[in-house]
């Protein structure tokens, strides 16, 4: 039986689903979406998908529900009509942790007396609030926002600070202050509910959500978010060079060659920045692919381990088991696979 081993932390948000103890949630976390008319549908799609992932990774965090004010159907910024799961009353509303206020740019901004009750009754029962595009405009006019920093789309920036004379209008694209969320555009409702989920799960699961998601932010983050936001160029172009020569893995000498640094130069990267070694880092990279060829192809097991440059299949086959707990042969297969 193969000793098990753990991914590094650089590669185990995208291995976490495969490797995390599945588990029912015993405390699961609601999150109900208010539906304005023309609200932006990319906007509420990018922070729902967040939390679908999210279950994807870890079933059972969250569970998502869909309001209007009436129960009735609301015609979103593109068109599509979305047929919500209920009116938002005083009890639905108990039943939740976050609501989030879904708006648009052509959004009406004028008070709603009910939408405005319900805001303060959230508040009162300490359901967090969240708005998108133009959805902090509600907010704050309830005045929910006295004290905090927030974001709202450009357009309406103005508009939110002339009724929010309290809060601080940034310029950013989303902003998590404490139980305020707020974000001013597609991009910025992802951002904010990762940087929500993280303050609840932690970052194993954000780096999880960001590998399937948006890979290509996911591929150069440093392990430690203290540090800068990107890798620097020359452990970029070294793992570039990993990524490249998987079937046929470089040695270390060959990458120093290759990428203009000395060994100890690429040493001292990969342990300054992500905590690791090389060898262990594109010994993971290639697991990783194996793992993906395995669950998206019909190449036999004998392939694969050929595919991620493994000297033979007993030698893949032990290190897949270290890592995953199961060997390749047992691994659940999603393409048409024709033999093993």
């Amino acid at each position: 039986m193969a000793e098990r081993r753990s991914f590094s932390e650089t590669l185990q948000g995208q291995n976490l689903r495969f490797v995390a103890a599945k588990k029912d949630a015993s405390r699961q976390t609601r999150v109900g979406f208010l539906l304005q008319e023309h609200f932006s549908l990319p906007a509420f799609t990018q922070a729902l998908d967040v939390l679908v992932t999210a279950n994807l990774i870890d079933r059972g965090l969250f569970v998502t529900r869909t309001f209007s004010l009436d129960g009735q159907a609301v015609t979103s910024d593109l068109g599509i009509v979305i047929c919500p799961d209920a009116e938002l009353t005083g009890q639905e509303l108990a039943e939740l942790d976050l609501l989030v206020i879904c708006a648009g740019l052509r959004t009406p901004l004028r008070p709603i007396p009910s939408l405005r009750q319900l805001l303060r009754t959230a508040a009162d029962k300490q359901v967090a609030l969240a708005g998108l595009w133009s959805g902090a405009w509600f907010i704050g006019q309830a005045g929910l926002l006295d004290g905090y920093r927030c974001a709202i789309h450009p357009e309406h920036r103005a508009a939110l600070a002339e009724i929010a004379r309290h809060s601080q209008v940034t310029a950013e694209s989303f902003v998590v202050d404490r139980d305020r969320l707020t974000a001013a555009s597609p991009t910025g409702a992802f951002h904010m509910i990762l940087e929500w989920i993280g303050t609840l799960h932690g970052n194993d699961l954000v780096e999880g959500i960001v590998g399937i998601l948006a890979f290509e932010e996911s591929r150069y983050k440093r392990v430690k978010p203290t540090l800068h936001a990107k890798m620097s160029e020359p452990l970029r172009t070294v793992i570039n060079l990993m990524s490249a020569n998987i079937e046929e893995p470089l040695s270390t000498d060959q990458l120093a060659t290759y990428s203009g640094r000395s060994r100890r130069q690429i040493e001292r990267l990969f342990q300054q920045q992500l905590g690791t070694t090389p060898a262990r880092y594109y010994l993971e990279l290639r697991i990783t692919e194996g793992r993906r060829l395995l669950q998206h192809s019909d190449l036999p097991v004998l392939d694969v381990s050929v595919a991620c440059g493994f000297v033979s299949p007993s030698h893949f086959s032990k290190c897949y088991t270290a890592y995953f707990g199961n060997s390749p042969s047992r691994e659940i297969r999603h393409g048409n696979v024709k033999s093993r």
